[in-house]
């Protein structure tokens, strides 16, 4: 009832002149607009963008196309020259308030509403073209609404259609608030719960791309409850949004906008269809975690870990510590291993969160934590070896919690580069559950890397098991620098991967270096000098700048297709006019369709080689962060999103548009 009583009086409030004076005691405007053009002397025929700069007075709010439970939206009555048209009132993302129960969508910020105009053909230049409108809309408090309306005029003169570079760009900005085309058709089904029926929304969206707060805003009225709240899960690459449904629900299509929590929204149409309630999570966080377990595990037996958990372990036997001190150095083991994993694990979940498409071991993308690795390993391949002992705290070696720690620690950052059985499906699925859960599988991973020596400490019988030490304690050493040196060598493979062969030698170059300086040690030690660690102060200074200054080669990898390119509108002409044929795709990590092409058809051998013969130069355009220069041109062939798929054949003017979904065979049989 309160609910009904709210919307007839704003409603009769913004009708009635009269009713918009007995409310609004206080002077106005709360809502300040400016009408903005885009350019204000476009060509004849051309599509001129208005923008309805708004700016709400603080502690009052606009409201979105659909206002939600409460609120009404805004009316436009246009006056317009012959032959000028009006497209509808394209909105931002607006934001949730919750007032007495009733959930509002609304603008509490500066924003701006934006319209296309359609101008007609045959305008002589210098034509004017005077456009008048009036604004009518509601304006709030969380205590007051007031019905306000704006009188806005702005004049065009036709010309030449040039934009001010600032003003394009500010208009870009204000595009990129808007929700972009998903590509990909929804489905939504009604389901009974009980005595109350809940709707359940399935949006095709890739397990890869964070959706951690998102939020669907319903534009259909009447098909779900604005104030319930929502239930969003994953299911592979959908995205489930379960709420309840607004009463005697029937709808045929149910239109909204899914806002993801990363500054990214969608406009979402769904039809109705079959969609399955998510599987619940509990039962993936348990085999992730276990996977994460399982993997960690086996990390121990690689050439990476399994030299320093030998000695670590050895040294332990041989020390015959209480049993207490055992224990203690077992937990800063532990301590320093789930430290190092969730440390990476946070990072890279952090990462993801900000867009960026990070995995585990995100941080050996970066050739300076390579040439970290490398001098790390071949720091402690030669100590193995015997040409030095460690200074304290040793890495292998040094009782006490501190040591043990940094052992710990050292064992996960250099298990990173290692694999195994388990890891990859078990790190996999904490990309797509809840932060605490995903925190939970990296924690899994170190505990099962830390689960042997964890087991040594507190198992007194374990620790009996192992042979007494002895002359083959030093051979056993030398054994396991094999595959530290092994690890190195395949560290500045690497390295020559992501910084080039100049790049690798470089990193030879500081390792040798590095060596050298602990042959120096070794020979001072062995003698007894004091100071013995000197000659390593200046290769450690060298060393860290090397890995500061190291940097990335540029790509050289081989396209998928042949001839691949960024797009540009430039590239284009360059090789049309050079009478090249030319495929322009246009594509974003979100596009579940446009991902489906690529692996199926685009991608594919048979279509590099007919490509490659017949010569063809392949310009991509990626919308996933919604570059307005690629919008402009996707919105001048008619597509207000992605996928659109272009053929360009030398001697003709306009492409061939090919279908949203393609075939290897289509596409290979491409005329020339």
């Amino acid at each position: 009832m309160a609910r009904f009583c709210f919307m007839l009086l704003a409603v009769l409030a913004l009708l009635g002149p009269g009713g918009a004076r007995a409310q609004a005691p206080n002077q106005g405007p709360h809502i300040t607009i400016r009408l903005v053009a885009e350019t204000e002397a476009p060509a004849a025929g051309d599509t001129v963008t208005l923008a309805f700069d708004s700016a709400p007075q603080p502690g009052w709010h606009g409201y979105w196309q659909n206002p939600g439970d409460a609120g009404v939206a805004t009316r436009l009555d246009w006056t317009l020259p012959p032959g000028v048209t009006a497209g509808p009132l394209l909105y931002p993302v607006p934001q949730r308030l919750t007032v007495a129960g009733l959930m509002n969508y609304v603008y509490e910020g500066p924003f701006a509403q934006l319209v296309r105009l359609k101008l007609p053909e045959g305008l002589a230049p210098g034509t004017r073209l005077p456009l008048r409108v009036r604004s009518d809309y509601l304006v709030c408090t969380e205590q007051l609404c007031v019905p306000e309306h704006a009188d806005l005029a702005i004049d065009l003169t036709v010309g030449d259609g040039r934009i001010a570079p600032e003003r394009r760009a500010r208009f870009d900005r204000w595009r990129a608030a808007l929700p972009r085309p998903l590509g990909s058709p929804a489905q939504f089904a009604v389901v009974q719960e009980g005595q109350a029926p809940r709707i359940r929304i399935g949006v095709p969206f890739p397990a890869s791309q964070s959706a951690a707060d998102a939020y669907f805003y319903p534009l259909t009225k009447g098909a779900l409850s604005y104030s319930a709240p929502q239930r969003v899960a994953r299911d592979g690459d959908l995205l489930v949004i379960e709420t309840d449904a607004a009463e005697a629900a029937t709808p045929e299509r149910i239109e909204g906008v899914l806002a993801t929590g990363t500054g990214q929204a969608f406009n979402v149409s769904a039809r109705p269809g079959t969609v399955a309630e998510p599987r619940g999570q509990g039962g993936a966080i348990l085999l992730a975690l276990l996977g994460a377990l399982a993997g960690g595990l086996i990390l121990n037996v690689m050439p990476c870990v399994f030299p320093i958990l030998s000695l670590k372990a050895l040294h332990l036997a041989r020390a015959g510590g209480s049993e207490r001190d055992a224990r203690h150095e077992a937990l800063a083991y532990t301590a320093g291993v789930l430290v190092t994993c969730l440390a990476l694990g946070g990072a890279m979940l952090a990462l993801r969160a900000a867009g960026v498409a990070a995995g585990w071991a995100f941080q050996l993308q970066d050739p300076r934590v390579i040439l970290l690795l490398l001098l790390l390993v071949t720091g402690v391949a030669l100590n193995l070896a015997g040409l030095f002992t460690l200074p304290t705290p040793r890495f292998a070696g040094e009782s006490g919690a501190a040591g043990a720690f940094a052992t710990g620690a050292l064992a996960a950052f250099v298990a990173t580069p290692c694999t195994g059985p388990f890891l990859g499906a078990a790190l996999g699925a904490a990309l797509v559950l809840p932060t605490l859960a995903a925190l939970a599988v990296f924690a899994g991973l170190g505990l099962g890397l830390a689960l042997p020596f964890l087991l040594l400490g507190f198992v007194p019988a374990l620790r009996r098991r192992l042979p007494r030490p002895g002359a083959w304690t030093g051979r056993l050493q030398r054994i396991l620098s094999v595959p530290m040196f092994a690890t190195a060598l395949a560290l500045a493979w690497i390295l020559g991967q992501q910084a080039g062969v100049d790049g690798m030698a470089f990193g030879l170059g500081v390792a040798l270096l590095l060596g050298l300086a602990l042959w120096w040690t070794g020979l001072r030690q062995a003698s007894g000098r004091p100071r013995a660690g000197w000659p390593m102060l200046p290769a450690l200074l060298v060393a860290g700048l090397a890995i500061v200054s190291v940097q990335r080669a540029p790509a050289r990898a081989e396209a998928a297709v042949a001839g691949t390119e960024p797009f540009s509108e430039a590239r284009l002409a360059e090789l049309r006019e050079a009478g090249k044929p030319v495929f322009a795709y246009f594509t974003a990590d979100w596009c579940v369709t446009c991902k489906v092409n690529e692996k199926t058809a685009i991608e594919t051998a048979r279509v590099r080689d007919a490509f490659r013969a017949k010569g063809v130069q392949v310009l991509v355009g990626d919308w996933t962060d919604g570059d307005p220069a690629l919008g402009r041109f996707l919105e001048a062939h008619g597509r207000a999103g992605v996928p659109l798929y272009l053929w360009y054949t030398p001697g003709t003017e306009a492409p061939q548009v090919l279908p949203q979904l393609l075939t290897a065979d289509m596409l290979a049989n491409l005329p020339n």
